[in-house]
């Protein structure tokens, strides 16, 4: 019947599994090798899963014995196992039929370690440095063209501003801005909340617990609030620009946008820019009010400044020029969080890895100008902002 057929084939299977065993002969352990020890042998999971558990527990090449006889078949396959298995030794005794013989003696000649990697030499490192520089040279020609492209729509957006994609720009600003409000106060609050209990835990030793707010004000109004908004925005909107303008580059809309003449900069890349450069100010202006917030009920509730004193002391901590280079900065931040957005997703392959490498890229390269242009902006103006 056929129902029995699998049954009774099934045990025959079984036994021409290639497998070892241990076995004691005239007082000596033998390792012993059954089965078909061939790719066909080996191609079924339960068959190579047996082996593989037989192999696990068997010793490698050493004193033990190992007898080849009751092999029915070897292909290279199968000795290439067993070499690796005896780690490219003969074991000490051996004992197997003339055939096996042969193929274990071709295998074992011409198998070979794999090689070391050289040591890259002073000249490999030239190449390569050679090699990085003209696409470094490529990357900075293509974003800089970009700049020059968004000047020249925004000089088109003055001289004809009825033909401005409006309702992209506004679109863009609810999204990159109005959304982000959530995110971005409850970060603020509690990083204001960890900074004023880390500080009071300071200024309590030393009896002076009323610096608290110039320490927070000045390091949440002129540093942490904007970086720590636009690392969120960077994170948040610039994944969401490149993700946005690189499925249009698979979908192959970027491609139908060229062949009608509509310009990919003054409808892709100026609204988005625009959104960022004046919703960015804002929103750090937004987390910075959250942070200080936080730190004024933390302060309250661990040092017992009330928060009518540290309102009334903050004007005379933070002078207003710290507010406006915050925004001024922050204003920069948006404008390259969008630009390296919009670089990023225009260099998108019609293919979903590039796709989720150019966001990668975006989200990380954003976060590296971030800081780097916060430093500069540290460094430019370190004389603006503090009371003499």
């Amino acid at each position: 019947m056929p129902s029995a057929t699998p049954t009774a084939d099934a045990p025959a299977a079984d036994s021409a599994w290639p497998r070892v065993a241990q076995q004691e002969q005239e007082g000596r352990q033998w390792t012993v090798a059954t089965g078909r020890w061939t790719a066909l042998g080996m191609s079924s999971l339960p068959a190579w899963q047996a082996l593989s558990k037989s192999l696990a527990t068997a010793p490698p090449a050493d004193d033990r014995a190992w007898d080849l006889r009751p092999i029915e078949q070897l292909d290279h396959i199968g000795a290439q196992l067993l070499w690796e298995h005896w780690r490219h030794e003969w074991p000490a005794t051996l004992e197997m039929e003339a055939q096996h013989k042969a193929v274990l003696d071709q295998v074992a000649q011409y198998t070979v370690a794999t090689p070391d990697e050289p040591p890259k030499t002073l000249a490999d490192r030239i190449r390569t440095f050679s090699h990085n520089g003209p696409r470094a040279m490529v990357v900075a020609r293509d974003f800089i063209g970009l700049i020059g492209q968004l000047a020249i729509d925004v000089g088109t957006l003055i001289r004809a501003p009825h033909r401005a994609p409006w309702r992209d720009f506004s679109g863009h600003l609810y999204q990159f801005g109005a959304t982000a409000l959530h995110i971005t106060a409850l970060v603020g609050l509690l990083i204001g909340v960890v900074l004023a209990y880390l500080i009071s835990q300071q200024l309590r030793n030393y009896g002076a617990e009323a610096f608290v707010v110039n320490i927070l004000g000045l390091s949440l109004v002129r540093e942490l609030g904007p970086v720590l908004a636009a690392v969120l925005i960077a994170g948040r909107s610039g994944s969401a620009i490149t993700a946005q303008i690189g499925v249009m580059r698979v979908t192959e809309e970027l491609d139908a946008m060229r062949v009608m003449g509509i310009p990919h900069g003054f409808r892709l890349v100026m609204p988005r820019v625009l959104a960022l450069a004046i919703a960015m100010p804002l929103i750090s202006l937004w987390t910075s009010m959250a942070a200080l917030l936080g730190g004024m009920l933390a302060a309250d509730a661990a040092l017992d400044i009330s928060p009518a004193y540290f309102l009334s002391a903050l004007p005379r901590a933070v002078p207003i020029a710290n507010l406006w280079l915050a925004m001024a900065k922050s204003a920069v931040f948006g404008i390259l969080i969008a630009l390296i957005g919009c670089y990023f997703g225009m260099k998108v392959k019609p293919n979903t890895e590039s796709l989720g490498r150019g966001t990668t890229s975006s989200v990380v390269t954003s976060i590296t100008a971030v800081i780097l242009v916060d430093a500069l902006f540290a460094v430019l103006f370190k004389g603006i902002g503090f009371r003499g």
